[in-house]
């Protein structure tokens, strides 16, 4: 039976629940359009601070070091904690639990436009709730503490604080001794000289050989100056360079990115699927469904990126392709990799995609959509982000089944 608290109540849950060393921490809400929400989780010392950057848990670093505490999207919530009570290091005395709104200050958001707020408390293996604690009266705030599980005496509890904030995610990592790095613009160079007049001669005839699309929405169709399209081979290429990322913590982190290529169809028939690494799903070029991926290059080493081949001569079997990438490992530092998606066909100049816009907090990016128009293809440049597979597949209306998978 479900244990419905208010703000300022304390639970002893090693009494509560004796024998229990693993919970679910879930927090829910309902937002407005165009309202993005995070949970966080800071694991804080005998002073209240943390005790290092990388015991606050959140979008950017969702595993703690020895992994006792890990963030992820909820079944049932927004967002979910799983703790493995009895892991979590000594220095640790308390983890406090917040909700903070995105960019709340930019764009003027606050948890009035937000509803239905809650954190409980679940088992690990029944996922059966076990503490309900309701978030009300909320007005002007973008942030809150929601509540916190503290060690008493060897003993776990759980202490409704309910506390809102303003100033957003950066205030509460100041507010928990999290250091927030910002990265000084260094002075710009001085111009050059200016260069000497001199006559222009006239400009010659453009050469069509490389087409860019820049802005979202923006299309271009294949033509068609021989009887079949033949084969269209899209090709995602990004920065084999790894940088050191100082990040909003200030972390000097040097992984690699395992970045993906991959894509959604539908035929004309209505049939859909997926082709990508993730399951092994790599298809066949000259039978079903018409679309082969070449491999996948898991540390950016191969010099021509992931290629997908598209089968133009049997155009009429497909109605639409979503080309995307998304990151298999690692925080989704989308800025660093300089992700590029470019699309040729032997008639037709090549098609370029930047993916110039960025969303650190998601791992996925639907890149450009190739649908069919009669005999030929048109194909529209998206670069959108989403937190997975199945939110993507949902906005663009594919509406598979989805389930978790492995390389």
């Amino acid at each position: 039976m479900t244990m419905t608290i208010v703000k300022g109540q304390k639970v002893d849950i090693t009494k509560q629940f004796p024998g229990l060393s693993k919970v679910i921490v879930g927090l829910g809400w309902r937002a407005g359009n165009g309202i993005e929400l995070d949970a966080s989780a800071f694991q804080l010392g005998a002073s209240g601070k943390v005790n290092r950057e990388e015991d606050f848990i959140f979008y950017g670093n969702p595993r703690s070091v020895n992994g006792a505490v890990s963030l992820r999207d909820g079944s049932g919530d927004n967002q979910q904690f799983e703790l493995d009570l009895a892991a979590i290091t000594s220095d640790v005395e308390k983890i406090a639990f917040t909700i903070t709104i995105y960019d709340a200050i930019t764009r003027g958001q606050t948890f009035r436009q937000v509803s239905d707020l809650y954190l409980r408390i679940m088992h690990p293996v029944t996922f059966v709730e076990m503490i309900r604690f309701p978030l009300v009266d909320f007005t002007t705030e973008n942030s809150i503490v929601t509540g916190e599980l503290y060690r008493y005496k060897g003993e776990w509890k759980f202490n409704a604080i309910g506390s809102g904030f303003n100033g957003g995610l950066a205030a509460l990592c100041g507010n928990f001794g999290v250091e927030v790095a910002q990265e000084q613009p260094s002075s710009p160079p001085p111009p050059p000289p200016a260069p000497p007049k001199v006559e222009q001669p006239p400009e010659p005839p453009i050469n069509l050989s490389k087409v860019e699309l820049t802005k979202k929405g923006e299309t271009i169709s294949l033509r068609k100056s021989s009887g079949a399209l033949g084969q269209i081979s899209v090709n995602l290429n990004w920065n084999r360079k790894v940088k050191k990322s100082i990040g909003f913590l200030g972390f000097d982190k040097s992984s690699g990115i395992d970045l993906d290529l991959g894509c959604l169809y539908e035929l004309s028939d209505g049939y859909k699927g997926c082709i990508q690494a993730l399951g092994r799903k790599f298809g066949q070029y000259t039978d079903f469904p018409f679309i082969e991926l070449d491999g996948d290059d898991r540390t950016g080493a191969r010099t021509d990126g992931e290629n997908l081949r598209i089968n133009g001569n049997q155009v009429r079997e497909f109605s639409r392709v979503l080309i995307f990438a998304y990151i298999y490992d690692g925080v989704a530092k989308w800025a660093e990799t300089d992700g590029v998606v470019t699309i040729k066909q032997a008639d037709n100049p090549e098609i370029v995609v930047r993916m110039d816009v960025h969303d650190p907090r998601k791992i996925m990016c639907a890149i450009a959509m190739i649908e069919r128009k009669d005999d030929t293809f048109q194909i529209k440049r998206l670069v959108e982000y989403f937190n997975g597979h199945e939110q993507m597949d949902r906005h663009y209306g594919w509406n598979m089944r989805w389930a978790a998978g492995s390389k």
